[in-house]
């Protein structure tokens, strides 16, 4: 396959035009090659017409440059709803995400936790999460956490 870091420096200003920037960008291997591309807005939305067109405009550069020399399926989509959220410092450009969080160590005894981000303000997320029937909030070090991502809230 060809090397990812050389596509995603192909593309990205390319994103940067529609206004998007990349999630993630993969191969998947099936019975077709497929190169997986997913893009969000700053603020972690996605819609189905900028993926179209952001999937029109990849098309069109790839067959241009030749960048990819084998046969594959291009597939622009969202990153999802339970991304991973790779950057913690993007948590300051999302409008009080709620996420499913991972620590290195305890507080309050707790490993995990899931809720609301009130704020991230110098490396410091201060979360609101429900402990049976109280709604709590906790502050946790940027560096206390070991796994990020958005969640579904029920």
């Amino acid at each position: 396959m060809e090397n990812t870091g050389q596509l995603k420096t192909l593309i990205e200003p390319l994103l940067a035009e529609c206004g998007v920037k990349l999630a993630e960008l993969k191969w998947i291997n099936g019975s077709d090659h497929t190169l997986q591309i997913a893009i969000m807005h700053e603020d972690g939305t996605m819609d189905l017409d900028t993926c179209a067109e952001v999937s029109d405009r990849i098309s069109k550069l790839l067959d241009e440059t030749d960048a990819v020399k084998t046969a594959y399926t291009l597939e622009v989509c969202s990153p999802g709803a339970e991304r991973e959220i790779s950057d913690i410092n993007e948590l300051s450009h999302l409008d009080h995400p709620y996420v499913y969080l991972r620590l290195s160590e305890p507080i309050k005894k707790m490993i995990e936790f899931t809720g609301t981000v009130k704020s991230f303000e110098n490396q410091v997320i201060t979360l609101e999460y429900r402990d049976k029937q109280a709604t709590r909030t906790v502050e946790i070090q940027a560096e206390n956490v070991e796994f990020i991502r958005l969640a579904v809230k029920f």
